[in-house]
Parts: structure tokens; C-alpha cells; sequence
């Protein structure tokens, strides 16, 4: 309404009427025409009822810049019951399985507990032959989730984008070069995993997974209170 008040007033278009157009009220087909997909309603109940019940996996990169490790990718896992975060990251979307492969393996022996379940999308890196002879040989449910919806993988998918917003502010605050971004992302994971609290459970994902309250050391204090004063020290934790 106001687009056309400013053509009226200033007779940037030959033949309007001399109206005065208010915004009295809601144009319903102007609602309809701009409207997005409603968002998926939040559970208030806990999916799973034990460690490695579900995973969910999803990929990042490449980055434009290659990290310290000559690595351009980072691979995401997120257990469902606790929320707590791996980060894993190589050279090219081909290593994605190896990474989960060693992944799973030391997790089913120090939980001694087997993967339930994973969940990711149709990608590359996780649908080929591969992944489902794995799968298939360690009894593990592969779930792909709806294509152009990533709502249904959104446990991972929001997890992936508060890791790049946590990896670029620690990045800017700490003056460091883009090359540090897989530690960055690293060390975000780990503060992540510490101070979150899962919802519903009032835990962090660290007591969750690890059955025990994390005690924080000195350098863990300084790097959530004071960012350039661990400069340098990144690697400490």
C-alpha cells in the first residue's frame, strides 16, 4: 500500500486513480502467494531410550579453505538420546565412511552397546554400496530422510549450523587464520557438548554419555569467558 501511495504522489504512473491506499487490514492472497512450509511441531517426549539407539550423520564442504589437517570436509554425528556430538574430518567426501566406520567401532566397544539405527540424507558419501554392506553385516537400520526436507534429519541439521556459527565467532573473536576452522570446529563441538542441556532430560550431553558431571579445567573457564585470552592455546583442550 504504501508502494502505490509513493506512484500516486509523485505521478510516477500515468492513469492511477488519485486514491489514498491504507494498510487497514491482512491481503489474504498476498499471504498465501509468500507463505513457507510450517515448521515441524517440537516433540516433548525423548525418542530413544538408550545410548547408540539412533544416530544422525550429515556432511559439510567443502570449505574454501583447506584446515591444518589438509582436510575440506567434517562429518557430523549426533546421538539422539544424549545429544552428544562427534566432528570428523578428511580430505574427500570418498574417506566419509572409513570415518564412520573406525567411529562406530569404538563407540559399540566402550559403550558396549551395538548402533541401533542411523539416519542422514541421500547423499553420496552415505548412500552407496559400502555403507549398506556395513550396515547389512552389523545389523544397523540405515533411514534416509525425505528428499528437499531436511526438517527430518533436523537434529544433525541444526547441530551443523551451530557449529559454524560457534566456529566463526571464536574464528573473528580470535583474530585466528581461516586454515584453524577445523579446530575451531572441534573445540566448539567439545564446549557443546559440555554446557548444552538436553531438553526434557535437564542434562548435558556429556553427563548423558559419559554417566558423570564434567569437571572443567582452566583452560576450559578461560575459552568460554574470555576467547582472546586462550589464543594460542586451542590446542590444550
Amino acid at each position: 500500500m504504501n508502494h502505490l501511495n509513493k506512484l500516486i504522489s509523485k505521478d510516477l504512473v500515468i492513469g492511477l486513480p488519485k486514491l489514498k491506499f491504507e494498510k487497514d487490514h491482512i491481503c489474504e492472497a498476498c499471504q498465501k502467494g509468500k507463505q513457507v512450509k510450517n515448521s515441524f511441531k517440537i516433540k516433548n517426549v525423548v525418542s530413544s531410550l538408550k545410548f547408540l539407539e539412533l544416530l544422525h550423520m550429515d556432511l559439510f564442504g567443502p570449505l574454501r579453505t583447506m584446515s591444518l589437517g589438509d582436510n575440506y570436509y567434517a562429518l557430523v554425528i549426533v546421538d539422539d538420546f544424549s545429544r552428544f556430538t562427534w566432528t570428523l574430518f578428511f580430505e574427500s567426501k570418498s574417506d566419509a565412511f572409513s570415518a564412520f566406520k573406525k567411529l562406530a567401532r569404538r563407540l559399540q566397544n566402550t559403550k558396549n552397546n551395538n548402533i541401533g539405527s542411523i539416519r542422514s540424507d541421500h547423499g553420496g558419501e552415505f548412500q552407496n554400496g559400502k555403507f549398506s554392506k556395513f550396515c547389512e553385516k552389523m545389523g544397523i537400520l540405515h533411514n534416509f530422510s525425505t528428499p528437499r526436507t531436511p526438517q527430518q534429519n533436523g537434529v544433525v541439521e541444526r547441530k551443523n549450523r551451530s557449529l559454524e556459527e560457534f566456529a566463526r565467532t571464536m574464528l573473528s573473536e580470535s583474530s585466528l587464520p581461516k586454515y584453524f576452522w577445523a579446530d575451531v570446529v572441534s573445540t566448539s563441538c567439545y564446549v557443546m557438548n559440555r554446557v548444552l542441556i538436553r531438553p526434557i532430560l535437564k542434562k548435558t550431553p556429556y553427563e548423558l554419555f559419559k554417566e558423570t558431571k564434567h569437571q572443567s579445567s582452566q583452560s576450559f573457564r578461560l575459552q568460554l569467558l574470555c576467547p582472546k585470552q586462550w589464543k594460542g592455546k586451542h590446542r590444550e583442550i
